[in-house]
């Protein structure tokens, strides 16, 4: 496929404007949501994997991995999970269903907090990323495709994407966002950590970076090629009550119930 140029759906634009002019102040939780999407497409491809194991394409351990680029402002979320076909990328990041964008719409409430909480309840999750880049590239390969039918999606979240066949030797799926001016502090992997920390420590997959360690002779943090887990990469019900906070509690059911307010209370039973 050579470059094509298609317009997003009337109903995407009205999504992009709303979710990255209403969640500014709480920005963030984009890492969380492109975390969430990227721990979902390593699930898809292990439940498809049952019937077809060829899928894993001997590579069968699930993970996610953050990067960034200093120099070119760059954040990347990469995982070997199912990736997509041409077909697959232009139908889910340039569509939306109308009668949930109504709704999402409707339930905005102007409280940054609980809208936050909309976005992933609503399949949205992915245009959080133009909150902080003002363009966004998606490189991706459906499972079980060959090399050469790889896919480049390229926006800058206004009113037309781009999308190419590349060829992309592994399978799954990379996030790239181009980080608007002043969003340097997402290219710091304390920053990420952290944020990975208060809302991702519970997914199940390993979440890894590359570690860093202190140069004296350069005077500064250098990344080194060993990638590492940078989550427990456990559930909270697997996990020893003295090892969660109280704030984990709170996000982990937000997360599952799509509600914007904490529990009223909660039992710990570890399994």
């Amino acid at each position: 496929m050579s470059k094509q140029t298609l317009s997003f759906q009337a109903e995407v634009k009205q999504i992009l404007h709303l979710v990255t002019h209403s969640l500014y102040s709480n920005k963030e939780i984009f890492l969380r949501e492109l975390v969430s999407n990227a721990s979902d497409a390593c699930d898809k491809l292990r439940f498809e994997a049952i019937n077809q194991p060829e899928l894993y394409e001997d590579a069968p351990n699930l993970e996610v991995r953050l990067s960034f680029g200093s120099e070119n402002k760059t954040l990347t979320i990469r995982d070997n999970g199912i990736g997509m076909s041409a077909e697959e990328a232009v139908a889910n990041l340039g569509t939306i269903a109308k009668s949930g964008t109504r709704e999402f719409m409707a339930k905005l409430e102007g409280d940054q907090k609980k809208d936050a909480q909309l976005i992933g309840q609503f399949g949205v999750g992915f245009y959080s990323g133009f909150i902080v880049a003002d363009r966004i590239t998606v490189e991706t390969r459906r499972a079980g495709t060959k090399p050469e039918e790889g896919v480049r999606w390229s926006s800058e979240g206004t009113g037309d994407f781009e999308v190419e066949t590349i060829t992309r030797p592994e399978r799954g799926t990379s996030i790239i966002l181009h980080l608007r001016e002043g969003e340097e502090e997402f290219l710091s992997g304390w920053k990420l950590k952290s944020i990975v920390s208060k809302y991702s420590d519970h997914v199940s997959l390993p979440i890894l970076m590359q570690k860093e360690e202190w140069d004296a002779e350069q005077s500064k943090q250098v990344t080194r090629d060993e990638w590492a887990p940078v989550n427990k990469a456990a559930a909270l019900w697997a996990r020893s009550k003295s090892d969660i906070t109280e704030e984990q509690y709170q996000e982990f059911y937000k997360q599952i119930s799509y509600d914007t307010t904490n529990p009223l209370a909660y039992t710990h039973n570890q399994v």
